[in-house]
């Protein structure tokens, strides 16, 4: 899952922040593109994948795959067309309005502050296949992690760009070592049954998935800092396009052909690279999942306080509105409080075995397949060209795998509601004010014709 997105409005892996040269070269502009996408997600969701589809869970990754070249021609529009738009709030108020622009906004941030727990979990998972332990010592190493690494954030701490891309590159390593070091324990048997679970499975296990895909969207202002866009920006998007789906597919075919029945584990990578590199292969395991655990939730705490600063209906509705004097340096602690409470709640329920990991998955998924959902609805409405053709059948996708998502759907439907209700309730305080302000200066406006006509009288006299 990237967690650059929060920046900007993912989410989901490191997050990789703006701060980048005035012009970006080909080869930079792929990395940020690849370090959007990329995220300890891949970590888990083979094997959940594998757990609802079987071997035909690689299908959902290669119409995932897809998908993603669909998304980055959307949102590579979208960032030149509105280039001061700041990310999906921007970009929905720009095509459905700004209500729907807050409860997007809302959406997303939601989905940052429930992936959270998720990325913790996914480390503990690789501590306990290591040091040993079951459910209730992974929710409870989850839980100090997420603690941890809120108690960094609530003291400043931030991991900058060049960090963020080595927490990648540290990510791409361990599954190209895991793949390759364990191709020759392959067996075409393992492919038997293809689709144990029946074709339907294969939604599910793409709705699942589809944390892995989240990321496009906070890279889409980075279009207007190519020197030359139209020659470098398709480089780019290609080589993104090339390198992800080398690893996905290639760590999809490994986690079936190689693993077979033991496919549906909560540590794919664990096993693949003991089997590439011997038992020191769950200790590496385990020392990346720390790592990326702590980067990457760092980086999505910090870009759930960023979003959070500019979620006001008032500067939603205001598209580059500036922020209050201050309101950017300042540390939410309500916020971190949401997410530590959230947090340590889902990991309890996880640890008294009352939710299920797909079950924590599909909730942040849910809430960013909303959120694509507005994306693609506003890219069909103020795109042209191709941009817009590419729109079309990405709306279409990310509504059939919504149907899969059954009760978290739940999720984003209140938090509309309860966006609508707040953008009433604010509107109705603008209106008022607007009103108030109004009468004053009307007011003023005949208190001082009343003041200049006794004057012309006095004069007169």
């Amino acid at each position: 899952m990237s967690g650059s997105t929060a920046l900007r409005g993912r989410q989901p892996g490191p997050a990789v922040t703006p701060a980048t040269p005035a012009h970006l070269t080909t080869a930079r502009g792929a990395a940020l593109y690849t370090g959007a996408l990329l995220g300890p997600g891949l970590l888990l969701l083979p094997g959940l994948a594998a757990a609802e589809a079987g071997p035909a869970s690689v299908l959902a990754w290669a119409g995932l795959l897809a998908l993603s070249a669909l998304f980055a021609a959307v949102f590579t529009g979208l960032g030149r067309g509105f280039p001061s738009a700041g990310g999906v709030i921007g970009y929905v108020t720009a095509g459905l309005g700004a209500r729907l622009g807050l409860a997007a906004g809302r959406s997303f941030l939601a989905g940052v502050i429930t992936g959270a727990p998720v990325v913790c979990l996914i480390g503990a998972g690789y501590v306990t296949d290591l040091t040993g332990g079951g459910q209730g010592a992974r929710a409870a190493i989850a839980a100090f992690l997420l603690l941890a690494v809120l108690g960094l954030a609530a003291g400043g701490m931030r991991a900058s760009a060049a960090a963020q891309l080595l927490l990648v590159g540290v990510l791409t390593g361990v599954v190209a070592v895991a793949v390759a070091g364990s191709a020759g324990s392959a067996r075409a048997g393992n492919w038997a049954p293809f689709a144990p679970h029946g074709w339907l499975a294969v939604g599910h296990a793409a709705a699942t998935l589809m944390l892995s895909f989240v990321g496009w969207e906070a890279v889409a202002p980075l279009t207007t800092r190519f020197a030359d866009p139209a020659r470098q920006l398709p480089r780019a998007v290609a080589i993104t396009l090339a390198v992800t789906t080398v690893l996905y597919l290639g760590l999809a075919v490994a986690t079936i052909g190689v693993l077979g029945a033991g496919a549906a584990t909560l540590t794919p990578l664990a096993s693949l690279l003991r089997l590439a590199i011997g038992p020191a292969g769950t200790a590496a395991a385990a020392a990346a999942a720390i790592v990326l655990t702590l980067g990457t939730t760092n980086a999505y705490i910090n870009g759930a306080a960023a979003m959070a600063r500019r979620l006001s209906p008032h500067r939603v509705a205001a598209a580059g509105t500036p922020p209050a004097a201050g309101g950017e340096a300042g540390r939410p602690a309500g916020l971190f409080l949401a997410i530590a409470m959230s947090g340590l709640l889902l990991i309890t329920l996880y640890g008294l075995g009352l939710v299920s990991p797909a079950a924590l998955v599909a909730i942040p998924t849910t809430l960013f397949l909303a959120v694509y959902l507005g994306s693609m609805l506003a890219a069909a409405r103020v795109l042209r060209g191709p941009a817009r053709w590419a729109a079309v059948p990405a709306t279409a996708a990310v509504v059939v795998m919504l149907a899969y998502c059954g009760w978290a759907l739940v999720v984003p439907a209140a938090i509309a509601v309860a966006s609508q209700r707040v953008w009433i309730h604010s509107s109705v305080e603008v209106t008022r004010a607007w009103r108030g302000k109004t009468f004053s200066s009307r007011t003023r406006c005949t208190s001082g014709s009343r003041s200049a006509q006794a004057s012309a009288r006095t004069v007169s006299r």
